[in-house]
């Protein structure tokens, strides 16, 4: 054990066995506190904690991808309830965000089988026209690459298109596990592995910065945590010299209310035998959380910000998760839709999430996407968060 956690407090690079042994057999206690100690080590100023103010609007609900653990798409069919916002909808979104203090758009949609790239260019030209200083971080690698697809042009391309229309970041969304086994069991019609990776290297060829996520608790096992944080970092370690590469992860916990998932489970087929469909609980550990923030932190020695996902798991789990490996809270998000429909219904507003931070110890620090300070002068009651 000491030998493992001395090597990745010199933030060298761990195997697979390292990575293993520290998530299923090492205390938390000490995990937690090697943690923490890298934190210290890989920012900037280990005394404060970052958080931001944006606006999650989702683009339309139809979407083909048939992920078991989504509440809130549906499918073309459903005309009384599929939508596609118009320019008209988005406004008061984002005059209110502003209001707000808040400068970021977070836009995602799903993959809606008529919406290719020329949509996406136009709509991202018009908000850019009517609110030229909002940074949209928008849509995700499944996103993109089924754009690719159903407009028959590459990858690159569909993002070179997206840039210019004003595409400021890429979210990691889709990533859910980055195992192929598993993808086909919760999301069968969402890119593989080597295709979402593919977008995500493109990405940072181009230096479009990005975030990457990984949505567990639901059909995955330790060693396919692993396996997604190993494909993360070396992803991030073969990204050009001086790109942004992955500017954060994100790790959240799968929220179960109401969805196919936890009604039916689902049967992972691993060298080519069919497991029994794994019951999903709709109950979570925040051990286990802590856990796989602090392993984040350790695996993932390139990548310099890990956020605590309080929507998912409550302000306190959260606020544990600033001591061991995580340096940042993420957004108030003004507006959330997909995970809230299956059953994360904790909330933020500004001084809330600031008082959260200053409780756990630490400095709050408004930030936007690239993690660079920003200052709003202040937020009188009637412009409050």
């Amino acid at each position: 054990m000491d030998k493992i956690l001395n090597k990745a407090l010199r933030r060298e690079a761990l195997t697979h066995q390292e990575a293993l042994f520290l998530f299923e057999r090492v205390p938390l206690c000490d995990l937690a506190a090697a943690a923490n100690e890298v934190r210290r080590e890989t920012v900037s100023d280990p005394g404060v904690v970052t958080w931001q103010i944006d606006r999650n609007v989702n683009i339309t609900n139809v979407c083909v991808s048939g992920c078991k653990f989504c509440n809130f798409h549906c499918r073309p069919a459903e005309t009384e309830k599929a939508y596609v916002l118009s320019i008209e909808e988005y406004v008061p979104r984002i005059e209110q965000m502003l209001a707000l203090g808040g400068d970021q758009l977070l836009l995602q949609g799903g993959l809606h089988p008529r919406l290719g790239v020329d949509y996406y260019v136009g709509l991202f030209s018009e908000l850019k026209r009517l609110f030229p200083t909002v940074k949209l971080h928008a849509l995700g690698a499944p996103e993109v690459a089924h754009i690719a697809r159903i407009s028959s042009i590459s990858t690159r391309e569909t993002l070179e298109r997206l840039v210019a229309a004003g595409l400021d970041s890429l979210p990691g969304a889709g990533a859910e596990i980055l195992v192929d086994e598993v993808r086909r069991a919760i999301s069968p019609g969402k890119p593989t592995v080597v295709q979402w990776l593919d977008v995500m290297r493109e990405a940072h060829a181009m230096n479009l910065p990005t975030s990457a996520t990984m949505m567990y608790g639901h059909v995955e096992t330790p060693r396919d945590i692993v396996r997604h944080l190993m494909a993360v970092r070396d992803l991030q370690a073969g990204r050009p010299s001086g790109t942004h590469g992955f500017v954060a992860f994100i790790p959240w916990i799968f929220r179960s209310e109401g969805t196919v998932l936890e009604r039916e489970g689902a049967a992972v087929e691993r060298d080519g035998a069919r497991e029994e469909p794994k019951p999903v609980s709709t109950q979570f550990s925040p051990l286990e959380y802590l856990r796989v923030i602090a392993l984040s932190r350790l695996v993932l020695n390139n990548i310099r910000n890990i956020q605590a996902s309080w929507l998912t798991v409550g302000k306190e789990t959260a606020q544990m998760a600033l001591h061991s490996g995580a340096n940042d809270m993420g957004s108030i998000m003004i507006e959330e839709n997909v995970v809230s429909s299956a059953g994360a219904r904790n909330s933020f507003d500004a001084e809330g999430i600031q008082a959260a931070i200053r409780a756990a110890g630490f400095r709050p620090q408004l930030r936007d996407q690239l993690y660079r300070p920003r200052f709003l002068s202040c937020f009188s009651p009637e412009n409050r968060p």
